[in-house]
């Protein structure tokens, strides 16, 4: 459950730091009822920075997929098994 805390509550740096750490998992600040701020770890921060980039790589790979020609891998194998006499 994702936590979240008043902009106040950032007056107290070792509690939220000691929040984030073990949270491991953003936390949510809040100015007036709304949201305004996500402060987390460096290591939550570099995990989900990682992610996105895992999700951005997936998506370019996919529309790579979409934009070319498929081959049938056992044809591929065949013609280079017949080319190099394996």
């Amino acid at each position: 459950m994702p936590q979240i805390r008043p902009i106040t509550d950032l007056r107290n740096t070792n509690e939220i730091s000691e929040l984030c750490h073990s949270k491991d998992e953003p936390i949510f600040i809040t100015k007036n009822g709304y949201g305004d701020l996500v402060v987390m770890s460096i290591e939550t921060y570099e995990r989900e920075m990682a992610l996105a980039d895992v999700y951005k790589k997936l998506a370019l790979a996919e529309k790579q997929v979409q934009d070319s020609e498929l081959l049938d891998g056992q044809k591929v194998l065949a013609k280079l098994r017949k080319k190099y006499g394996r």
